[in-house]
């Protein structure tokens, strides 16, 4: 779409090659005259166009003593070396405009988004919207994320760690803006604004047009987490309160909260992670998959619901299990190829 600024670059690019076009008349009839026509009118159009373009061949029409002349062709220069800068920044300036455009930016950005699969949407990049996007970023999951304000995205996108950003600039509370960011084919929303009013409407908005995915909400009055749940959200954080937990676990418990901060500080630390038994397998012992491997350690199953920590060799492992699993990005991906080959 057309705004006002590639309207005026337009019009200036328009009236630059215009302008052009009348010197290069001009000085084919200037250096016409200038020979009492003994050159033909292309050797005067030439004579223009090497002053004009500055390329400096051999000229076709003597101007030597000749001080008239010389003086046309200096006029002829200055205008016409002058009438190409003008064209050629308004054009460049153009294609810049055009490739910055918010509109065409957005429109890209849809396209791309079309052919994601399971990826994250994080509404809201304030400050905790932003550790949520770079967590996302820092543990190789893609994700769209969604905020209205340009100076919370500009503070986001000059983080040295934010990854490989898509951003839409807009309010996630809209349904179509949740649609534009892939709500049909996401595995989660992250429901992070600062306004838990804000954030009870974007899960309700997620759940109605997506009932599948899952949505985890953040909420300041914990009096507001039952009202959450019922608006749709899978899971609610509530920063203040978790903060307080951590707080006094970092007094009272300093070298499990240290524990507990190193796996999350760093990006390619082990971090607890799902790791879901494929459909295909058959019920089990868990020793008799042997998952052993220093990139991972299981640390507990839970089946329908029900939670087992510390998993002995004959705990039975069925379709549908999800095995809690301290381990790095790498580990991961191995224990899902063994479990994928057990099946």
């Amino acid at each position: 779409m057309d705004t006002a600024t590639t309207r005026a670059l337009k019009e200036n690019l328009v009236n630059a090659a215009l302008a052009l076009v009348a010197i290069h008349v001009v000085g084919t009839i200037g250096f016409y005259v200038i020979d009492d026509g003994r050159a033909t009118v292309f050797d005067a159009f030439y004579m223009t166009f090497i002053t004009v373009a500055t390329i400096g061949y051999a000229e076709t029409i003597d101007l030597t003593g000749n001080n008239p002349g010389r003086l046309f062709n200096v006029a002829i220069a200055i205008s016409g070396i002058g009438f190409v800068w003008v064209m050629f920044s308004n054009f460049t300036a153009l294609l810049l405009a055009r490739a910055m455009d918010p509109s065409r930016q957005r429109a890209r950005l849809i396209k791309e988004v079309k052919s994601m699969q399971g990826h994250y949407i994080v509404c809201g990049l304030g400050r905790i919207g932003a550790n949520v996007a770079r967590e996302l970023s820092a543990t190789g999951h893609r994700f769209v994320a969604i905020e209205p304000l340009q100076t919370a995205i500009d503070n986001y996108l000059r983080q040295p760690d934010r990854g490989d950003a898509r951003v839409l600039v807009a309010d996630a509370s809209d349904d179509n803006t949740l649609l534009d960011a892939g709500l049909k084919s996401a595995a989660g929303v992250f429901a992070v604004t600062g306004d838990d009013s804000q954030n009870m409407l974007i899960a309700l908005s997620a759940k109605q047009l997506n009932p599948a995915v899952r949505v985890v909400a953040r909420v300041h009055d914990v009096g507001n987490i039952e009202k959450c749940r019922r608006a749709g959200a899978d899971e609610i954080v509530s920063p203040d309160f978790t903060g307080a937990l951590r707080m006094a676990s970092a007094m009272l418990r300093p070298q499990a909260a240290g524990f507990i901060d190193e796996l999350l500080s760093h990006p390619d630390a082990m971090r607890v992670v799902d790791v879901a038994v494929p459909a295909s397998i058959t019920s089990k012992p868990l020793g008799h998959l042997e998952l052993r491997g220093s990139g991972y350690l299981v640390l507990g199953v839970r089946h329908q619901g029900k939670l087992e920590v510390n998993a002995g060799p004959e705990t039975l492992l069925h379709a549908g299990s999800v095995l809690i699993v301290l381990a790095s990005a790498a580990g991961k991906r191995d224990l899902e190829q063994r479990l994928a080959e057990a099946a």
